[in-house]
């Protein structure tokens, strides 16, 4: 049912994502390319990877995009999951369940200590799924963002660089 996607995956994944992107109401936030992706995914220094779910009659029906983080409190890597998403009419198959299980599986056995991801606040299935995993919000922080004009102009202030 789980599987590590493979560069022939790259279209059906894109796809996927913009579906997602749509779902969440920012598809036109939603500009990587199909090429974007395999570079991150299978180039040179692969910078994210990606599991895939399927039927039973091998179609792909969900997608896992994660990559590493690291938190120098534990001192260990942990994965972020940027994107899980199971087709609408491919829910409740326990595919969703799947595809975390064996990201948290990955956790155990390379000794990560954390699997995090964000959920937007006005999506209450996905809310009660993680939480009916045991998962737990921490509401404690807040994500803050930086793009497009405000990245730029950042970056472009006094170079960026720090002295060493």
């Amino acid at each position: 049912m789980i599987r590590t996607a493979a560069p022939a995956d790259v279209p059906v994944i894109h796809a996927m994502v913009r579906e997602l992107a749509e779902y969440e109401k920012a598809l036109h936030e939603a500009e990587a390319t199909e090429e974007q992706l395999h570079e991150a995914l299978f180039g040179e220094r692969p910078a994210a990877y990606a599991h895939i779910a399927e039927s039973d009659d091998g179609e792909v029906v969900g997608f896992a995009l994660w990559f590493l983080n690291f938190s120098t409190w534990r001192g260990v890597h942990g994965i972020y999951l940027e994107d899980l998403y199971v087709r609408p009419e491919r829910r409740g198959g326990g595919h969703g369940k799947a595809l975390l299980a064996e990201l948290a599986r990955i956790c155990v056995e390379r000794g990560y200590g954390r699997l995090e991801w964000s959920v937007l606040n006005w999506n209450a299935p996905s809310i009660a799924f993680y939480e009916s995993l045991g998962a737990r919000p921490q509401d404690e922080w807040t994500v803050y963002r930086l793009t497009d004009g405000a990245l730029a102009e950042l970056g472009g202030a006094s170079g960026g660089r720090t002295s060493a």
